[in-house]
């Protein structure tokens, strides 16, 4: 049965293959396969029906020829799998990965819409004023993996100790990549929780991963973490909306509507020259963001404080004749 399931990936990496040759496959065109690098750690077997794989009621995963595993369960499952991925990592970690089939599960209806601006310093700022730090897991992590690749250099190759300290620079890089992805769904679900539409800017992650910012945007992960907002606004019943990379989110002010044109980064708050309204500047893209998908937001959360104006001649001074009436 591994063998059989193995044809069957080939058979469908292949039909991949002719169908984007042929047009008839959209996004990015797909190369033609090949065979798997000998450094490629990452191992899988898969197991159908068919071979008789079963889930016993102690807990254990019974697979054919391998006998029974035990498993460390983090959820139950909803209905009977009809597949099983067992997934050996670079880290010498195994998983358990079940296909199901589940119903839809929305979740009831609430009033708020958000728009997310997503950045480096600030992970997200929401149109409602609140701002997510970026937790950079690689930055901090960045001295214990130097000393663990360090270790890895020193060590002989094809022997023992250099597997070992393979599998020591993997792990701490599946640590970091385990607390990231852990960050991205929690905030993703939240979201999607507490707000009935969800809306961001299409960015460029592969250009700018190529910039000297190159580390900091892979370490934030945003096409992972808006690809998690896609599938769960889609799997619980709330919207999501993406917007086009080319909108001036940060030129316009989100008060007035008043295009301001472009401003260098370190600007970090303006005055809109019309309304006289000061704008924090990721507050007022993330408004616009929200605005830009069609989402009912109020701009009050863009607004830091109301620009100083001169007073009226009017109202400016004392008026003598209102006092004698007075008396």
């Amino acid at each position: 049965m591994v063998l059989q399931q193995a044809l069957a990936d080939l058979n469908a990496a292949y039909r991949n293959y002719f169908a984007s040759r042929n047009g008839k496959r959209k996004g990015p065109k797909v190369e033609k396969p090949g065979f798997r690098s000998r450094k490629d750690a990452r191992q899988a077997i898969r197991f159908s029906v068919n071979a008789r794989f079963k889930v016993l009621p102690n807990g254990n995963l019974r697979l054919p020829k391998i006998g029974d595993v035990p498993v460390r369960w983090s959820r139950p499952l909803p209905s009977d799998p009809s597949s099983v991925t067992v997934i050996r990592d670079s880290a010498d970690r195994y998983f358990a990965s079940f296909v199901v089939q589940t119903g839809p599960r929305s979740l009831p209806a609430v009033e708020p819409v958000v728009g997310v601006d997503l950045g480096l310093k600030h992970f997200a700022v929401l149109s409602d004023g609140r701002k997510i730090s970026a937790p950079r897991f690689l930055r901090c992590a960045e001295q214990l993996l130097k000393r663990r690749q360090r270790d890895l250099s020193r060590k002989r190759k094809d022997s023992r100790n250099r597997d070992k300290a393979r599998v020591k620079v993997a792990r701490a890089h599946a640590r970091v990549g385990d607390a990231r992805r852990d960050f991205h769904h929690q905030l993703s679900t939240a979201l999607i929780r507490d707000n009935q539409a969800v809306a961001v800017e299409n960015l460029a992650v592969k250009a700018l991963g190529r910039t000297r910012l190159a580390k900091s945007v892979h370490d934030a992960g945003w096409s992972s973490f808006v690809a998690m907002l896609e599938y769960k606004a889609r799997l619980y019943g709330r919207g999501f909306h993406r917007i086009g990379r080319f909108t001036p989110t940060s030129q316009t002010c989100s008060a007035c509507g008043t295009k301001d044109g472009p401003k260098p980064l370190h600007v970090r708050a303006w005055q809109c020259p019309s309304c006289g309204a000061w704008l924090d500047r990721d507050i007022n893209a993330a408004v616009n963001v929200a605005k830009a998908a069609g989402l009912a937001v109020t701009a009050c959360g863009a607004v830091v404080r109301p620009g100083p104006a001169l007073a009226d001649r009017g109202e400016a001074g004392t008026h003598p004749k209102s006092h004698q009436k007075m008396a």
